[in-house]
């Protein structure tokens, strides 16, 4: 699966010159913000968990306190206290040694998150990969202005059709009190009626396309947007990991650095493990958002303008034949919530 991808994505160091230039790269939106995602997930040491794994980590190997100590400090005989003790000094320990993982974890990230800002080391980047994120945050950014827009104009139709409703009824009371105007009153009270009936149909279809925009940039574009943060924090991680072994390459090959050497290389693997990975489900997620985006928007921007020129050009047979084409079906009158107003 990732062969393909892998090729075309290929990935390299960029060393960051002294003033934090990374050439065509984007800059990030700021140290600060960088460093509170490296300091957010902290290891949970709640009363009902324990959750073995550093920062980023899953949550694998919870073990519910609670059994523990029920078993150790609910017996009724007194013998086995000590047994409960180690249990609870193990638990104990436990909980240090995932404190001291984090902390060398995270130390580690915002040690190379500093080194990249301030030109003192290298970052690895796919700029290929890197670009069509940058894509995506920058079309959702628009299509978040398209979705705001469309919903103001829902808003102000919406009034305009409850204006000409009220306008509509108060013909047709003039029509029946006052005679000598019976007729103009009349066919002015019907045609606002026709056009409060189009103006509800075509808040139906505007609504429709308002949802979907919604859902392919709140949920869709959204979804894949959280994959890319899990992958920019591997990356960091995995450059964190990776100038640590290059560090400790250099040093000197005793006995003691050559043990360290072991652990920093098995720990570096995992963590090129985790990035290739991400790095290949970004792309792959990517490719299918960028074919669902183009079907869904060739279907609603078809909508939005066939419903719009029926209704200002005063079709209103076109008009129905647009929701009868797309399969958008109006509330019966009478509904509890006109079938125009988006659920929320």
């Amino acid at each position: 699966m990732s062969d393909g991808i892998m090729s075309k994505a290929a990935t390299m160091e960029i060393p960051i010159s002294s003033n934090g230039d990374t050439g065509s790269l984007p800059e990030d939106d700021g140290l600060e913000q960088d460093l509170q995602q490296v300091m957010v997930s902290g290891p949970n040491l709640n009363e009902t968990s324990i959750v073995s794994g550093g920062y980023g980590g899953t949550a694998e190997g919870i073990i519910p306190t609670s059994t523990i100590k029920g078993s150790g400090l609910h017996q009724p005989h007194p013998s086995p206290t000590v047994g409960g003790e180690e249990v609870v000094r193990g638990i104990a320990v436990e909980k240090f040694d995932i404190v001291k993982k984090w902390g060398i974890n995270t130390y580690k990230c915002t040690k190379q998150l500093i080194s990249e800002r301030f030109g003192r080391g290298s970052r690895t980047v796919d700029l290929e990969l890197e670009t069509q994120i940058e894509l995506l945050r920058e079309t959702k950014r628009k299509y978040e202005c398209v979705l705001q827009l469309a919903r103001a104009f829902t808003n102000h139709f919406y009034s305009l059709v409850q204006t000409q409703h009220a306008l509509g009824d108060a013909f047709a009371d003039l029509s029946q009190k006052s005679p000598e105007l019976q007729e103009e009153f009349g066919y002015n009270a019907e045609t606002q009626k026709l056009l409060c009936k189009n103006g509800e149909t075509l808040l139906g279809a505007v609504n429709f396309f308002v949802s979907s925009i919604n859902t392919l940039v709140n949920k869709t574009m959204e979804d894949t947007l959280m994959t890319v943060k899990q992958y920019e924090t591997a990356r960091l991680e995995y450059d964190a990991y990776r100038t640590d072994l290059e560090e400790l390459s250099m040093g000197p090959r005793d006995a003691s650095t050559l043990c360290r050497l072991d652990t920093a290389q098995s720990q570096f693997q995992s963590h090129k493990d985790k990035y290739e990975k991400l790095r290949a489900d970004v792309a792959i997620k990517l490719k299918f958002l960028e074919e669902n985006k183009i079907k869904v928007m060739h279907k609603q921007l078809l909508l939005f303008h066939n419903a719009i020129s029926a209704y200002f050009a005063g079709n209103q047979q076109q008009l129905e034949q647009t929701l009868k084409q797309f399969n958008i079906k109006l509330k019966t009158p009478g509904a509890e919530k006109p079938s125009w107003l988006e659920e929320q």
